[in-house]
């Protein structure tokens, strides 16, 4: 009975640490988005920008902002952390002390996607790095908005 109670640990750990590990490899694989980013797709008027930094090897923060004429019209707080064996990308729009979470499912060298089914709007979140721009899109119940960046010289 020992063994059998010591063999479950041992291969909980193991499959612990392989989490923990695939989410650090994975996180890496992020760092394209770090710089500033300056949106070419916004509506006539108005400028929009996103700004990303590496802070640990773990964690990414960022701001979006929209502005028209000199008044900000949009601003939003985001991070890209991992979790325990999990990344997720939050966003903390302004007014708002509530970070709403996003659960990274899906990861590629050039781009990923994370989703909270439970959240109004949007649901989904894709970034994508094709060209040396930034295609992001926000979705959810049959609605998207799609942004495009490029980075600031």
């Amino acid at each position: 009975m020992k063994k059998i109670i010591l063999l479950t640990l041992l291969i909980l750990l193991k499959i612990g640490v392989y989490g923990q590990q695939k989410s650090k490899q994975d996180f890496q694989k992020l760092k394209w988005l770090s710089g500033d980013w300056i949106r070419t797709n916004g509506k006539p008027g108005h400028k929009g920008y996103e700004s990303w930094k590496v802070i640990s090897p773990s964690k990414l923060v960022g701001e979006g902002v929209t502005i028209k004429g000199t008044d900000t019209v949009f601003f939003e707080k985001m991070e890209l952390l991992t979790k325990g064996n999990d990344i997720f990308f939050t966003a903390i729009a302004k007014g708002d002390p509530n970070p709403t979470f996003f659960k990274l499912t899906s990861i590629s060298n050039s781009g990923f996607v994370c989703e909270n089914p439970e959240h109004d709007f949007p649901k989904k979140i894709a970034y994508t790095l094709k060209d040396k721009k930034i295609y992001a899109t926000i979705s959810g119940d049959g609605h998207s908005v799609d942004f495009i960046f490029i980075k600031k010289p």
